[in-house]
């Protein structure tokens, strides 16, 4: 079979992870063994406990069954992970994806034996939990166990809990390997002689100051899309059903509500935030009105939304990116930056581009006896340093959290990217640092403002786009993908007013966000980080550096309380309405900023 080529190689080349801290290879033996010793382990926990909890369980046994439910999920979740790490690095090799499966299978075969622990946890009456979560020895645990009440309302019988807990791997995560697996493996060409690239390669294309290679990019990409359009319209369509049929059987009052329970938040303050956020659409209006004035262009359509403004952006190569993120780091706090040497050095990055690898960037936080990797396709623009530093946000925030353990160190996704966007604003400020050319840093300010537009605004409209789809699938079957490129169109051009044109080709784009598939109703996470770290920001000019050690000790205690306890020592009440304009203003402010340097530009 003829390997695909894959044009423009950065100066990331051969910059891959080294997995060896999680297991030897593919063949590793040690990975079946950890999965044979956990599933032996899981059952002796299930004969040991099965029925404690109704009977009657004192604290300090409820402690003792916790920590070993604990070190059998880290022992059962490794493999997995070590597995999802491979396919994401090569999705094309038949191997991996083996591999992938098979984990998933034995990982739901030692679930169906500790399932019943959580579902008896859930039964216990209010007062006798509380009584439990409220001694000292469970101290360690208590928010994991005021989490798993949170679904209690909308749990199912234990054996309904293990159908569906098997069928899912030739269900949902059967859906969700093959789009990506679809996905990754796309190609585009641009020009009838042009060699093929990657779909997060001619993604960047539309990044160049050559209107005519914008254009050309997009249309080519519109057109491999379509050409994939009845597949993955199919899984679309499969995978917001099945959302529909899990609602039903749990009585979910929406679609959003289990993702709502999960981000630990509350269904109204959700839509305050969306809201918000909606009625400051008229900061992207303006921002793009000045956009277009800046290109000379009549019409600003959507392919001109990322092109450089003023001068083209300066390259970096990836020895001058990791420079960059860890000086910004260290400006801020040494201990950050000796975390971020730590996945330079140890080779905990996975950043060139090749053929076969996902596209994006994600940082794995992996298990606690081990480390966070990172994956990312550094292609030398000065916005992948941007994500080197997002990423290594998300590996610190991971890297603290462990202390914490397996079952409390991942926080909800409202929390979940607050490292990650403050580690992008600090890169950001040391960047504008280093440039002293105007229309450099104009140039590099309105790339900044479009990447918080893109995790702010367009979050909020992925989000409006999933209700609209969900919603379209359960009152009209079936759905085409011109009937979902209508709704895709018609929630992006509220945001944009008349200040970007949307050409029908950008109708197809949905079709290639993973986090429709990967994670419902993620996005909204999104714009509730970037705008909460607008505020920790502006504390940090503040305080100085007495700030540090406050955010430091925030990352390192992940998901062992409510987003809303572990805010308040910062002063922050997410809940107050008032709260999300802190950020838009803050947001606002850089466009003005925007608008005062282009009247210095020629």
């Amino acid at each position: 079979m003829q390997t695909l080529q894959v044009a423009e190689h950065s100066s990331a080349a051969g910059v891959r992870w080294n997995l060896s801290d999680l297991y030897g290879g593919l063949d590793d033996p040690a990975i079946a063994r950890d999965l044979s010793s956990a599933l032996e382990r899981a059952k002796a926990f299930e004969q040991r406990y099965r029925g404690r909890l109704r009977q009657g369980i004192d604290p300090q046994s409820l402690y003792e069954a916790l920590a070993e439910l604990e070190s059998i999920s880290e022992q059962m979740d490794k493999p997995v992970i070590y597995a999802h790490l491979l396919h994401a690095s090569d999705t094309q090799n038949p191997r991996h994806g083996a591999l992938l499966q098979f984990t998933q299978e034995r990982h739901t075969q030692i679930r169906q034996h500790l399932l019943f622990f959580e579902l008896e946890w859930m039964d216990l009456p209010d007062e006798t939990a509380q009584r439990l979560m409220s001694a000292p020895e469970v101290a360690r645990y208590r928010h994991y166990l005021e989490r798993a009440r949170l679904f209690r309302p909308h749990k199912l019988s234990e054996p309904e809990e293990k159908i569906l807990d098997i069928k899912a791997n030739t269900s949902t995560r059967a859906f969700q390997r093959l789009f990506s697996e679809l996905v990754s493996g796309l190609t585009v060409q641009i020009g009838r002689k042009a060699q093929k690239l990657t779909l997060d390669q001619a993604l960047t294309k539309l990044h160049e100051p050559d209107r005519s290679v914008r254009k050309n990019a997009a249309k080519a990409i519109t057109h491999t899309l379509q050409s994939h359009a009845r597949v993955l319209t199919y899984i679309f369509n499969t995978l917001v059903l099945d959302h529909k049929i899990n609602d039903e059987l749990r009585k979910f009052p929406s679609p959003m509500h289990a993702r709502h329970l999960a981000n630990e938040i509350e269904p109204a303050a959700a839509e305050a935030l969306m809201t918000s956020c909606e009625g400051a659409y008229d900061i992207v209006q303006e921002y793009y009105r000045l956009k277009r004035r800046l290109l000379g262009l009549r019409t600003l359509y959507d392919y001109d939304r990322y092109a450089p403004v003023s001068a083209e952006l300066p390259t970096r190569t990836w020895a001058d990116g990791q420079r960059i993120v860890l000086e910004a780091y260290r400006d801020f706090s040494p201990q950050m930056a000796q975390i971020v040497q730590e996945f330079f050095d140890k080779q905990w990055i996975d950043a060139e581009i090749r053929f076969g690898k996902v596209g994006g960037a994600f940082s794995a936080s992996t298990v606690p006896s081990a480390h966070p990797y990172i994956l990312l396709n550094y292609t030398d623009k000065l916005r992948d340093v941007m994500t080197l530093a997002h990423e290594l946000g998300h590996g610190i925030h991971q890297y603290l959290s462990r202390r914490v353990g397996h079952l409390q160190a991942d926080t909800p996704l409202t929390m979940a990217e607050t490292a990650s966007t403050f580690g992008e604003i600090l890169t950001f400020r040391k960047l504008l640092g280093e440039i002293h050319d105007p229309q450099v840093k104009l140039a590099l300010l309105c790339s900044k403002i479009e990447d918080s537009f893109a995790t702010i605004f367009r979050q909020i409209v992925l989000t409006r786009f999933e209700q609209r789809l969900h919603e379209a699938r359960r009152a009209q079957g079936e759905l085409p993908p011109e009937r979902i490129n209508e709704l895709w169109l018609h929630t992006n051009q509220q945001m944009f007013g008349n200040s970007v044109t949307l050409t029908e080709d950008y109708g197809w784009w949905w079709l290639y966000i993973s986090h429709f598939i990967h994670v419902p109703f993620y996005c909204y996470a999104y714009a509730f980080g970037e705008l909460l770290v607008f505020a920790l920001y502006q504390q940090y000019l503040r305080e100085g550096e007495a700030f540090v050690p406050k955010y430091l000790e925030l990352l390192a205690a992940g998901g062992s309380d409510s987003p809303q306890k572990l805010l308040a020592p910062l002063g922050i009440d997410t809940n107050d309405p008032n709260f999300w304009k802190t950020g838009l203003d803050f947001l606002r402010a850089m466009v003005q900023e925007a608008q005062e340097l282009a009247l210095g530009a020629p």
